[in-house]
């Protein structure tokens, strides 16, 4: 059945649990990168140890914000303050609804005068969009989807460099010594001749840029950071160890967004369409409850809250305020047991037997929003939310969000992994039986030079 709205559909399945268990779409796609430019393993390995050249051109959402009001609906709707927001800088915008639940985040670029981009996946896109078309803003924007979704050819190309060679690539690529740039500043580069701009930005805690310019530029780009780095030990990241750099830096990046219930917002969900990513998204995992707030998150759980301030006023503010003093739950990395993952492989190899639900790897989420339950003495203390093997620590980890009071670093909680029922209706998910896999609380980031490094204090 089609629907015109994510309201429409909503009414329809009478369940926004019900419509996203039953979603037909996968995990978030990373489309047109090649899987593996040469093995996974080496590829997150460049990041730590040499350089890696990541592709980001493809997967994310960019909004071109212009105009006298374009700052003043970006306060109005973020969590961060804009007091000295300056041409040249970038932030992570977060948003957030009435009841101070996120929405979504993504990176706003301060490129010029009264002009914006937001960058990343489209939820954020979404509400900014819907409040400057309903409200009453002097700016326009402009919309560029992600080639999963969009067939025409890409505004700007997107790399980064990142590594602990990243400065050696970088000034021999540009020919110049790289200018100090303070975490999230941007400058301006010339590249094979092109002239670029460049965000400081560690995305897995070691030294990097974030690198973009016009789209018919990019082969040209990308080409010439390639040959620099070749004495330097660059190696281009594929799909498969892209994503699994958020495991490394401790960003959760599949939130579901907070837009699926209350009046407030059912003008937003009449606006958005069938096809939207809030419509689409599917849910999965072994957290189950029929009230979809329950999957809500609020700033200070996901980790934003050195990024709220209450020197303006914005949507859900009132709540954000009552929220910041009594926090529930601490995001944490989970790292899993070898051994009780073994066991989960071992099932796969036992004829006429039941299996464990298929661990992938590197990433090993299968739902747009991943939700596993997290127990601690047979109750539920938290949720595990994104999933994924990295070489460079030698662990299936996951980033969570556990009860304050069991979240000390070496705890040992357990994670259920799999679907209630055998599974649901994804074709992603096979018949299985859920696996209880002890973890053990740990950093977030895991990375300790992310931690010590990949913000200023």
């Amino acid at each position: 059945m089609s629907y015109r709205s994510l309201e429409e559909a909503l009414q329809t399945v009478g369940s926004p649990v019900k419509l996203l268990r039953n979603s037909q779409i996968g995990p978030y796609a990373f489309p047109v990168v090649r899987s593996e430019f040469t093995n996974w393993r080496d590829e997150q390995r460049a990041w730590r140890e040499t350089c890696a050249l990541l592709d980001l051109s493809h997967h994310m959402t960019d909004l071109y914000v212009q105009g006298p009001d374009a700052l003043k609906l970006f306060s109005d709707l973020g969590v961060n303050s804009f007091k000295n927001f300056k041409v040249n800088q970038a932030k992570q915008f977060i948003a957030c609804n009435h009841n101070g639940y996120v929405i979504g985040d993504a990176i706003l670029f301060h490129l010029d005068k009264n002009r914006f981009n937001l960058v990343g996946r489209p939820p954020a896109h979404n509400w900014v969009q819907y409040n400057l078309e309903t409200g009453a803003y002097d700016a326009s924007a402009e919309r560029d989807e992600r080639s999963a979704v969009n067939q025409g050819q890409r505004k700007v190309f997107r790399y980064q460099v990142q590594g602990p060679n990243a400065v050696q690539v970088m000034e021999k690529v540009t020919g110049r010594p790289v200018p100090d740039i303070r975490f999230f500043y941007m400058d301006a580069f010339a590249i094979a001749g092109r002239d670029i701009r460049a965000l400081r930005h560690g995305m897995t805690g070691q030294p990097g840029w974030e690198i973009f310019g016009p789209w018919e530029c990019g082969d040209e780009v990308r080409n010439a950071i390639l040959k620099a780095g070749q004495d330097h030990g660059i190696r281009q990241v594929g799909a498969r160890a892209y994503p699994t750099t958020c495991l490394e830096s401790g960003w959760i990046p599949s939130p579901l967004p907070a837009v699926y219930v209350g009046e407030e917002m059912k003008g937003y969900r009449e606006w958005l369409d069938a096809k939207s990513y809030e419509a689409m998204a599917s849910l999965g995992g072994s957290f189950y409850s029929d009230d979809v707030t329950d999957y809500y998150l609020t700033p200070y759980e996901l980790g934003y809250g050195p990024f709220v301030k209450f020197d303006h006023d914005f949507i859900g503010r009132k709540a954000v305020e009552k929220m910041a003093d009594h926090p529930r739950r601490k995001k944490v990395t989970l790292v899993w047991n070898g051994d009780d993952l073994a066991r989960v492989f071992r099932s796969l190899f036992h004829a006429g037997g039941d299996i464990a639900k298929y661990v992938d790897l590197p990433l090993a989420n299968y739902s747009t929003l991943p939700y596993d339950k997290v127990l601690k003495d047979g109750k539920t203390t938290g949720i595990s939310t994104y999933t994924g093997y990295t070489y460079n620590e030698r662990a299936m980890v996951s980033l969570a969000l556990i009860d304050v009071e069991h979240s000390e670093l070496g705890s040992e909680v357990t994670l259920v992994w799999g679907e209630e029922g055998r599974g649901s209706s994804k074709p992603t998910v096979e018949r299985h039986v859920q696996a209880e896999i002890r973890a053990t609380v740990a950093p977030i980031p895991i990375s300790e030079v992310a931690r010590v490094a990949y913000r200023p204090r």
